[in-house]
Order: C-alpha cells, then sequence, then structure tokens
C-alpha cells in the first residue's frame, strides 16, 4: 500500500531567508528606548518640581551641565569602549550596555539631589557609549554594502522615533504621577531590549539558527563588493588602501567625515536640550503646548531619514546628501531665529532638526565603506566619541551665553556656523566622489 510523500519544512540552511530585517529591527527599538533614557531630562527641565527638587531654579549653566555630563562621558566611552564588541562580541556588549542603563535609570529615579542625577548622567554614558559602535558593527556584518544606507537608516530611526514620542509621552507620564515616574517607566522598559537582544541577535549571520545559505552568501558577496569599491576609490586618489582601511586615523577623509558628524550631533543635542526650555521662555508656549511642538522636529527627521537612505543605496553616493542635510540646517535655524511669528519659528527649527535626517544614515555608511569590517567598531567608536566630546560641551556652551546675553540668539547662530563647517568639509569628500 503507497502512503503519500512527507512533505518536510524547508530549514533554514536550505531556504531563501530575509532575517537581516529582522536584526535591523532589534537594532532600531533598541536605539528608541536609548534616545528615551538620553532626552527624559530635556523635558524635565520644564517641569518646576524637577528643577525645585534638584536646585537648578533659573539656572541654566546647571540645565546644561545635565546634558553635558551625559554627553562628556558618553564621547570618551565611545573611544575608549569602541573596541570591545571585537573582544568579546557585539551582542554580549551591548547586553552588557542596556544592562548599564537600567542602573542608571534606577539612580535617576532615586536621586535627592543635583549632584545624584549628575552621576545617574555619567553612568547612562557609559552605558550608551558602550551601545553605540557595536550596532555599526552589527549592520557591517549582517548588511551588504549595497544595503547599508537603508539599513543604517532603519536602526537610527530610533534617534528619531524616541525623541518624537519623548515630548507627550513624559509630559503626560510626569503630569499624571511626578517626575520620578518617568524613570521608573524607563527602568521598566529598558528591558525589553535585554530580551529581544538576547533571543534575536547575534554578531555575525553565520551564528544565527534562522538565518539561510542564501543570505550568508548574499551578504557575504557584497561585503566583498564593499572592500573592491573601497580599495578603488582610494587608488584613484593615490591612497594605499590597506593603509587607509587600518590606520583610518592618519586619513584626511576620515576625519573631515567625524567633524562634519560633529555639526550634525551638535546640532541635534544642542537643540534637543533647548528646544523645550526656548519654546516655552521666548516663544512664550506652555508646558502642555510642548507636547507637539517638541515632538515635530522628528516627525521631519523621520520623514527624511526614511526617504534619503533609500535615495543614498540608489546613487551610492553618500557625502553629497550629507551637505544638503548641513546646509538646510543651518538655514532653517537661522531663518527660526530672526522670525517674529512664534509659530512660525518653531516650525522652522523643527525643519532644521529634520533635516539633520536627511544626511544622517550616510555618515555610518561613509564609514563602513571606508574602514576594514575588522576595525568598524573602533573607528564608530573614534567618530562618534570624538564627535560627541565637543558635542558635550554644547548644551552648557548656549546656556553661557544666554546667561551672558540674556538671549538664546548667540546660541543658535553658533550651532548655525557649525553646520557650515560641516557643509564644507563633506563638500571637499563630495568632490571626491565619496
Amino acid at each position: 500500500m503507497s502512503h503519500p510523500a512527507i512533505v518536510h519544512p524547508e530549514m533554514p540552511s536550505e531556504r531563501s531567508t530575509h532575517y537581516r530585517f529582522v536584526v535591523a529591527a532589534v537594532l532600531f527599538v533598541t536605539l528608541l528606548i536609548a534616545y528615551l533614557d538620553r532626552v527624559n531630562v530635556s523635558v524635565l527641565v520644564a517641569d518646576p518640581h524637577f528643577l525645585q527638587d534638584m536646585d537648578m531654579v533659573g539656572d541654566a549653566v546647571r540645565i546644561g551641565l545635565l546634558n553635558t555630563a551625559f554627553l562628556l562621558t558618553y564621547g570618551i566611552a565611545n573611544i575608549v569602549l569602541g573596541r570591545v564588541g571585537e573582544r568579546i562580541g557585539a551582542k554580549t556588549a551591548m547586553l552588557i550596555a542596556v544592562a548599564i542603563w537600567v542602573a542608571a535609570m534606577v539612580l535617576g529615579g532615586a536621586a535627592t539631589g543635583f549632584a545624584m542625577m549628575i552621576m545617574a548622567r555619567i553612568l547612562l554614558g557609559i552605558g550608551e557609549g558602550l551601545h553605540w559602535p557595536m550596532q555599526s558593527i552589527i549592520v557591517t556584518h549582517w548588511f551588504p554594502e549595497r544595503e547599508r544606507a537603508k539599513a543604517n537608516a532603519a536602526w537610527l530611526l530610533g534617534l528619531m522615533v524616541g525623541p518624537m514620542i519623548a515630548a507627550p509621552l513624559f509630559v503626560s507620564i510626569i503630569g499624571h504621577w511626578g517626575w520620578r515616574s518617568s524613570f521608573l517607566f524607563l527602568s521598566i522598559l529598558n528591558f525589553l531590549p535585554i530580551i529581544l537582544i538576547a533571543i534575536l541577535v547575534t554578531t555575525r549571520p553565520e551564528q544565527s539558527r534562522f538565518v539561510g545559505s542564501v543570505e550568508r552568501a548574499y551578504i557575504r558577496q557584497g561585503q566583498d563588493e564593499s572592500e573592491d569599491r573601497r580599495d578603488s576609490l582610494l587608488r584613484e586618489d593615490s591612497v594605499d588602501s590597506e593603509e587607509a582601511a587600518t590606520r583610518f586615523w592618519a586619513d584626511y577623509r576620515f576625519w573631515f567625515l567625524t567633524v562634519a558628524y560633529m555639526s550634525s550631533q551638535s546640532i541635534f543635542f544642542g537643540l534637543v536640550a533647548w528646544l523645550p526650555k526656548y519654546l516655552q521662555d521666548v516663544r512664550g508656549f506652555s508646558f502642555n503646548d510642548l507636547g507637539f511642538l517638541a515632538s515635530l522636529p522628528y516627525v521631519f527627521g523621520v520623514l527624511f531619514l526614511i526617504i534619503f537612505g533609500y535615495a543614498a543605496d540608489r546613487v551610492s553616493r553618500r557625502a553629497p546628501f550629507v551637505v544638503v542635510a548641513l546646509t538646510l540646517a543651518s538655514v532653517f535655524i537661522l531663518s527660526a531665529s530672526n522670525a517674529s511669528d512664534n509659530r512660525l519659528s518653531a516650525y522652522l527649527l523643527a525643519l532644521g532638526v529634520g533635516s539633520l535626517g536627511i544626511g544622517l544614515s550616510s555618515y555610518w555608511a561613509i564609514l563602513q565603506r571606508m574602514v576594514h569590517r575588522s576595525l568598524v567598531g573602533a573607528a564608530a567608536g573614534v567618530m562618534n566619541g570624538a564627535g560627541m566630546i565637543f558635542t558635550a560641551l554644547v548644551p552648557t556652551i548656549i546656556g553661557f551665553t544666554i546667561r551672558w546675553s540674556g538671549a538664546y540668539t548667540g546660541g543658535l547662530f553658533f550651532l548655525v556656523g557649525l553646520g557650515l563647517l560641516g557643509a564644507l568639509l563633506m563638500a571637499v569628500l563630495s568632490l571626491k566622489k565619496v
């Protein structure tokens, strides 16, 4: 008697999978929550109860120091800890990093004064400084070069979506339960990326049981093409490709990219730190109005990041997108500072922050092409860290200009100048067809 053939489902190793996009989704969730942790205090500084409990009422410098303490520690940790992922694995390093975030949120919620809150921000800076280079390592291992702008855009969306939802979320939480409840909420929420990373992510695709052989071959082929393209571009400019790839710190392109990224981050974090307070003090909006207006920049950022992350992969030229991003950001911020209508000023500032999304994924796609795969963590740590060490000073510099002049204009002009400097340097790399 004949029996019907038993059809076995295809094993992951035999079918064409697309698991790399699951990994990108986990990276997105992780960065989104990271940015909720970061920007919590930017909403809190508009809350009078928080300012009173932390002895910060009317002290613009102390308000700036909350962000500076985080950013300075974060920048140093990027440089010092950037190679940890190459030693213990990016996945393990990310799990340790998020565990540190949990501790930082618990400490912040328990803070009884300004010094204790500063300690919480420093601890968060260490954890997030360890985390950031790991995301770039995983993208480099999991995605072929032709998809990296889109892949970077996917996880960098967390950078925009986090602050976008932070303002209305924290305004609601703080309004109902007080400022300490925001830290309790984040302490619990941080366990979500720990679970997702532990179950779904591996440092390399060949370590994952969910990835088929076709997908592994596709990723490997794309990485080989990336190295060939990098070597070709370097030879055109009479640069030894092996030396440039392994000694990235000696390549002027790397430092041009780093300064441009520093300009972008300075604008972003300068406005993240002060936008709610600016809208409240200068433009006359109430605390309840801040939910929508403080979120609008990141709505624009999400749209620009998605559209131009896709476009950068299509044209395979990344530097021009950074030039456009920094130029538009500078123009919008300058226009906002001179606008007589308060709502128009808020919208122009939103466009200024959002415009940074045009070039955001391209920074990392350029770096991942420029540097050998084995050194991406170190290079990402140096680029992000060196930029952040300077960026760390920006919120406090703005605070000093406010104290000195009694106005925000000088701080906004400072950000405009940084944006134009970065645009000029990336224009040079655009001429080199980067």
